[in-house]
Parts: C-alpha cells; structure tokens; sequence
C-alpha cells in the first residue's frame, strides 16, 4: 500500500493524456467517480533564516508528503466510498502528529431515497451554524473531523429535515474515546403562514458525549448535554437570523490540559447575523458570544511531549466550528497578525484569564453608480469592513479557579480590524482597487508577546491583454510600533490562457529591530491546469506564524523549500 500511494503524484498525471469520451464503467452498472491530491515538499536548510531541518521533531526527513485518494461508487440511491490518505515519510510540518504512515482514513456506504437517508461509516455533517457541532475536513489545514457510526436522514415533507446520529470522532487513523450522540431538525414555516414574500425556518439540535469518568471525579456527570435553538427570517432585501446554544457543566482544562475537578463551569454561545441588501448597496453585521465553549469529544486534550503541544493546536477532537469572524484579506502582509476565535477557558497566568470572546463584525458595501460624479465611466466599488473582539467582562481568579462573567460589557481587547477598499476601472483593460486596513493584535493576551498597532496600504493594478490573458502588480507596506516592526512587500502575477499562471512575490522585514532578523520572504511558482487536473510547484520562504482559512488557523513553523501539489477528479 505504502509503495502504491508513493506513486500517486504519477498517477494523477494520467487524465492528462486520456480522451474525454473515456469511461470506466458502463452507465447501467453505476459510476465511479473521487479524486487524487498529493501535497509534498522539500525542505531545505536556510542560513538566511536560520532554518536547519536536521533540528526538525521525530525524523527530521528533507522530504514530506500528504497524499489522498479518494474512490466513490453510486448506483441509483446506493453509494459507497473510500479513502486512502498517506504520509510518508512523514506529514508536512505541524500536522497533527496522529497523521502517519498510509492506511485508510475514511470509508462509508450510504442509501438515500426521496424521504430517507441511512449512512454507516465515517460521515460529515453540521448542525444550523456549526457552532454546536461540526464534523468537517480541510486539508489544507490538516482538520478531518469526521465521525464514524451511523446517521438517519428523514424528510417528511419538503419544510421538514430530522437527523440522527451517533459515532466516535475521527483522530488520526483512529477515533477518540467519547461517544456522540445528536439530533437536528430544521422545519421551514413559509408554507404554514402562507408566506409570499417572506421566507421562515427554525431548527433545534442535541448533541451529547459520553466519556467515562476517571477516579474519584464526582463534580460533574459523565454524559455532557449540550443543545440549543435558531432561526433565519428572510422579508424582501432585509434578513435576521440568530442562534443560541447551551452546554451543561463540565470540569475546566486547567494550566497543563488536565481537568481540574474543582473547577466546573457551564458554558454557551450566542450568534446573530443581520443585514440588508439592494442593488448597489449591501449591509451586513454579525455578533458573537461564546463563554466556556470549546466542545471537545475528549474531555482532556493529547499533549504531544516531543512537540511540545496538545491536540488542540491542531484542532484536533473538536466537536464544534467557531472561527473568526473578521475580514479574511488576501494581502500577505495582512496576514500576519490573524485573529483565532477564543472560545475555550484559558487561565495562562494571574493577569491573563479568558473566559471566551465577546465582539462582532460590520461590512458595508457600496457601488457609485457609472456617470456619477464618484463612478466616473466605469463606476467605483467602495468596501467596508470593521471588526472588534474582546474578552468576557467579569471578575477572574486564579486561585482556586473561577470566574463570573456579564452578558454585556467587554474586557480586556483582544483584536481589532478596521479597512476600506476602493475597487475602480480605468479603461477598458485596467483594473485598479487600493486597501487600508488598521489592526490591533492583542499578542501578549492572544499567543505572548508585545501588543501591536498596525497600518497597512496596498495597492494593485490589473491589466487584460485579453479576457484569457492579465497580469497583475501589487505592492504593500505596513507600519508597526511594536514587535517586528515595519513590512514591505510586492507581488507579480501573469495568467495565460486559464492554464497557466506564474508569480513571483516577496516581503521583506526590513524594520525589525534586531538586523540578522531583517530577512526577505520570497517565493516563485506557476500552475498549470487541464480540465480537472492542476499542477503546481514552488519554491521559496515561508514565514511561521498562523496560515488560516476560512478564520480556522494552524500554526507553520519558519521553512525553505521546493511544493509540488497535484490534484484532480474523475
């Protein structure tokens, strides 16, 4: 199998070369249909950064790869699937250490007709927002949180969905200790009120886990309970939904990832989401409160002594999805300080305790419309964005552990992001947008460290030499006054014909106060893609800190080297 799996980057070339009437399977007899990743990488020593993969944790091999295969077969309402995963020798970087070697990650087999859904096996599902439960996989962040077990789908009629299920969920190539039980409804009411041009829909879910209790623990009940409520209102361009959910007293993760027993607290989550939106002219805003909510399917966390981390930095054995709720900027130097969602209790020290976040986020969107005296020919794009989170207002002590929070009220400010973009045409083939985006990073609450005040202006400029062919220059500099100091970048980027791209961009931390730490993180690379198949190579810096997607992150240590991703679907 190792040996098969090793040649899985060659194999995906294959549908390069095959014709497109080719079929495996005649149409009577079902389909067959997956698709095939591979991510590897070289790594290379770097006196520039000081990098040096001899001094990497557990076989420190130059080369690493992820690798997944994965292989469906339906038949009218029947399906089935497999995937084989493979790291070897070892996975990329600060990967959960559970994913090594090459075996099977996931298989299920499922029945589906108009009314019911039965699946056995590893399975994916999400209850309302997923701030409850989530089971989900992205591999570029190394999450697979699938469970495996069984689950029911049953639709009574059109406005009615009802889910049960039960399963252990996913770590590594095994599955953790807790048993996991839920149960979801979402039942829209349109019909019943006779809506016309209004849309209503509300859900309830239940989740619980069952872990036995060790020794002499007696404060809490083995079986956590946890539910809650929503709904979503739709009237015209305006909408209104919310969502609230409660988990029963369980004990709190102490300094060393144990659960301290005399410390036992309740936990919960408040979510709204509001806006409006017409032709030209989009609002939208969101607010989020989570106390005690971090929903493990083990209560204490894998601490991983060679890494000198747990499980939980690599979200791993979560049940549920809260990320952050912040603008997610494509500018590299924007990135750099990146809000994580503090959902659990973290007591680091006698100044530092968190409860959970409390805060929101604001996006305005506005179009000058073309012929106006801000539009000008081609019309101007204006975007707004504004972000604000903070810990729970309340009173905290250390020791013996507690805390008592307000539902209103902030406390000590975690992250703030306030930006604007201007997006404007200037002729028929350029494009032009400006961004200005003021953070605040909160790094001695948030990692340990100095608090940061940011400033950061990039600008960017398009031009098509047809609608298949661009090239794209941007350049970014970000002012700060505490920790690296001042940033400049740029990037150069040429498509061709929706096959080929390259690019070329660095950042350059020519501010920081320490001069053996002013270093350029470069990197140069192309793709080319052919029907569903891409081919990617890289070769540069990456500079270690959080890589996030979707406001989910994981932490990258600093590396040199050359990537090569090959993926596609059949």
């Amino acid at each position: 199998m190792k040996k098969i799996l090793w040649l899985l980057p060659l194999f995906s070339i294959a549908p390069l070369f095959a014709q497109e009437n080719d079929t495996i399977t005649k149409k009577d007899y079902g389909r067959v249909y997956g698709g095939l990743e591979s991510n590897s990488q070289w790594y290379l020593n770097d006196k520039g950064t000081g990098v040096n993969q001899d001094l990497t944790p557990i076989n420190g091999k130059p080369i690493r790869s992820n690798n997944y295969l994965l292989v469906n077969y339906q038949y009218k309402g029947f399906t089935a699937g497999v995937q084989a995963e493979s790291y070897e020798p070892n996975a990329l970087l600060n990967y959960n250490p559970e994913f090594k070697g090459t075996n099977v990650g996931i298989w299920y087999a499922s029945y589906k007709t108009n009314k019911i859904e039965l699946t056995g096996g590893y399975f994916y599902e999400q209850f309302g927002s997923g701030m409850l439960f989530r089971a989900w996989e992205d591999r570029t962040l190394g999450i697979n949180t699938a469970l495996r077990g069984g689950r029911v789908v049953y639709r009574p009629s059109d406005n009615v969905r009802l889910t049960a299920l039960y399963g252990r969920q996913r770590t590594g190539f095994d599955v953790a200790k807790g048993d996991i039980y839920g149960f979801d409804t979402d039942i829209n009411l349109s019909t019943l009120f006779k809506f016309e041009v209004s849309d209503l829909s509300v859900g309830a879910s239940y989740v619980g886990r069952y872990e036995a209790l060790p020794v002499g623990i007696t404060g809490f009940d083995a079986l956590t309970n946890a539910g809650g409520g929503r709904f979503n209102f739709i009237h015209n361009s305006f909408y209104l939904s919310g969502e609230y959910d409660y988990k029963q007293k369980d004990g709190v993760l102490g300094l060393d990832n144990k659960v301290d027993s005399n410390f036992i607290k309740p936990g919960n989550s408040v979510l709204v989401n509001m806006g409006y939106s017409k032709e030209g002219l989009g609002i939208d805003a969101t607010l989020r409160r989570t106390e005690n909510f971090k929903f493990l399917s083990e209560r204490e966390p894998v601490n991983y002594s060679e890494f000198s981390s747990s499980s939980l930095n690599y979200n791993d054995r979560v049940l549920n999805f809260t990320p952050a709720l912040t603008k997610q900027h494509h500018s590299n130097l924007a990135n750099i300080y990146v809000y994580q969602a503090q959902s659990k209790v973290d007591f680091a020290s006698t100044t530092i305790m968190k409860a959970g976040e409390t805060g929101g986020q604001l996006d305005v969107f506005y179009d000058f419309a073309k012929g106006s005296p801000l539009g000008g020919k081609y019309g101007t794009k204006l975007a707004v964005n504004l972000s604000s989170w903070y810990n729970l207002a309340g009173s905290y002590r250390q020791s013996p552990a507690d805390y008592n929070t307000k539902f209103f009220g902030v406390g000590e400010k975690y992250f703030s992001d306030y930006n604007m973009e201007i997006r404007k045409q200037l002729g028929e083939s350029w494009h032009t947008a400006l961004y200005y985006i003021k953070q605040y990073y909160n790094k001695e609450w948030l990692e340990g460290g100095e608090k940061v005040n940011t400033n950061i202006v990039t600008g960017e400029a398009t031009y098509n030499f047809t609608p298949n062919r661009s090239i794209r220059l941007e350049g970014e500099h970000m002012w700060a006054d505490a920790d690296k100091k001042n940033w400049a970048g740029a990037t150069l980027e040429l498509n061709l014909d929706d096959k080929y791209s390259f690019y070329v961009w660095d950042i350059y931390n020519y501010g920081n106060d320490d001069p053996d730490k002013r270093i350029h993180y470069y990197n140069v690379g192309g793709a080319y893609r052919i029907g569903a198949t891409r081919i990617a190579a890289n070769y540069g810096r990456q500079r270690g800190g959080l890589v996030c997607v979707g406001g989910v992150c994981r932490y990258v240590p600093e590396s040199t080297g050359i990537s090569l991703q090959i993926s596609t679907a059949f």
